[in-house]
């Protein structure tokens, strides 16, 4: 086995690539920016995918797939929006390459190939599912259109990270036309509610719902809607946004509907996404210095065998159990995974998958046979327990749904515990600088104060809490009068 990870409090950052890569997760691609995520990191991101799709398809959305590629004009008939990703686009020009004479056969572009309009590979898809709905849309019977992909994008990003920060990255993104306003609205918080629920039931990451300030917002938005979570290493990410959308790109292509008295209107709309920074959001709030931590719920394989024998006799019989433990199990939905390899020793074993984070571990020997016993330990707290093979099935289902809830809880009290209330800029900045995590304070809602905490703390407005009450109070840096506090933390 390869060395151990860096700890986590030696270099969190190190030990976060290292993790990622030596638990099959992902790796860095020759495409500089971009990443291989490898069949284990892929079976998580399924699992995922799998019912986030079927928590969209519960809520009345359908799947399609739109277009990799965007001509210029379209991108750039939302303004706010074109503007708002102009840094970050990769430009198609060419279609055609050709031999080049004068380099010994190398390839180089045809300048006689040049595109008579360039393409954007699309950073985020409004542009051609707009200009697609005003050929969907006519009258108030075609509305709602409740739309998501499954797709991949591009943004040309210049510091990577894998999972956190790639060039081309995998995604879902809804795209909803409305009639009215408030259907819009609806829609997007909805959305939050959704991505919110799969974050703290399927991924046992606990998040706070809140609002975006103005300068935080996806460009072309009214109102953005998020999902922040807290990291172990006191760092805020943000796990999924939607976004009320109004009129704008109503506007900007034209999609107007006829209504019932026969007027009219330009329609409302909304966009959301989530994407494989979730795989990170997954890796950073549960894992630990020997691996990864898997919510069972998550886990590709949520019970691994490992055989104890010493001749093929001993083996036989052994496989014999496991077989009919595991085919009870799988009948109640469990994922199994019976390691036989004979090139790696027991001990080899129990370290793979602990880095894999595989929730539970079952280890049979021939005295466990005899005995009718099998060990169990857990991932999440390296607790083993002796049980009877009667009760391993029973014992299994009950484990599994307990790690689920306790790592939820674990999570929530590390949040709940880095989550600091503050009056004073003094005492701001001190837990910034020192503690880190969420610290709530009343700010005076303009962006120049915004601005202004940023470039001396590094810390954002991470969200204005839908849940926030309501109380007199003084901005923490300018003093002016506040109605609410809003969370701030330094963030991915």
């Amino acid at each position: 086995m390869s060395k151990k990870l860096t700890k986590r409090t030696e270099d969190y950052s190190k030990w976060y690539n290292e993790l990622v890569v030596k638990a099959d997760l992902a790796e860095n691609s020759a495409v500089r920016g971009c990443m291989v995520i490898k069949p284990y990191g892929y079976a998580i991101w399924e699992k995922m995918q799998a019912q986030l799709d079927k928590m969209f398809k519960e809520t009345g959305h359908e799947n399609a797939y739109f277009p990799l590629f965007v001509p210029k004009s379209l991108f750039e008939a939302e303004e706010k929006n074109a503007e708002g990703f102009a840094k970050e686009c990769a430009v198609v020009t060419h279609y055609r390459l050709k031999t080049d004479p004068d380099k010994e056969g190398k390839l180089m572009v045809d300048p006689n190939a040049k595109l008579e309009e360039e393409l954007i590979v699309r950073p985020t898809s409004e542009a051609i599912i707009w200009n697609t709905y005003k050929n969907w849309i006519q009258s108030y019977r075609d509305l709602p259109i409740l739309i998501n992909q499954w797709a991949n994008v591009v943004r040309w990003e210049m510091r990577t990270r894998l999972f956190l920060r790639t060039a081309e990255f995998l995604w879902q993104e809804g795209h909803t036309a409305h009639a009215t306003k408030d259907e819009a609205v609806a829609e997007s918080l909805q959305m939050q509610k959704v991505y919110a629920e799969f974050a703290e039931d399927f991924m046992a990451m606990p998040v706070v719902k809140g609002a975006k300030t103005e300068s935080e917002r996806f460009a072309g938005a009214l109102d953005t809607y998020t999902i922040e979570a807290l990291m172990q290493d006191g760092k805020a990410l943000q796990a999924g946004t939607s976004h009320f959308l109004g009129q704008n790109f109503a506007e900007a292509f034209d999609v107007k509907y006829a209504t019932k008295e026969g007027k009219q209107e330009l329609v409302w709309a909304t966009s959301w996404g989530v994407s494989t920074r979730l795989m990170g959001g997954l890796i950073m709030t549960h894992s630990d210095d020997a691996g990864l931590v898997l919510p069972p719920k998550l886990a590709p394989i949520q019970v691994v065998f490992v055989p104890i024998y010493k001749n093929e006799e001993q083996f036989e019989a052994i496989a014999k159990k496991v077989t009919e433990i595991s085919n009870e199990l799988k009948a109640k939905g469990v994922s199994i995974k019976f390691d036989k390899r004979d090139t790696l020793r027991p001990g080899a074993k129990f370290a793979e998958w602990e880095l894999k984070g595989v929730p539970l571990r079952i280890a049979l020997g021939a005295r466990d046979l005899e005995n009718g016993t099998l060990e169990i330990a857990r991932r999440d707290t390296f607790e083993k327990q002796s049980v009877a093979q009667e009760d391993a099935v029973a014992t299994v289902v009950s484990l599994l749904e307990t790690i689920q809830e306790d790592l939820f809880n674990k999570a929530k009290n590390y949040r709940d515990d880095n989550t600091t209330e503050v009056d004073t800029f003094d005492e701001f900045k001190d837990i910034i600088a020192n503690k880190g995590g969420f610290v709530s304070a009343h700010w005076d809602g303009t962006a120049e104060t915004e601005n202004k905490i940023k470039e001396l703390t590094k810390a954002t407005i991470r969200c204005i809490p839908l849940d926030a009450l309501e109380e007199e109070g003084k901005c923490v840096y300018s003093g002016q009068k506040s109605t609410k506090r809003v969370l701030f933390a330094k963030a991915y």
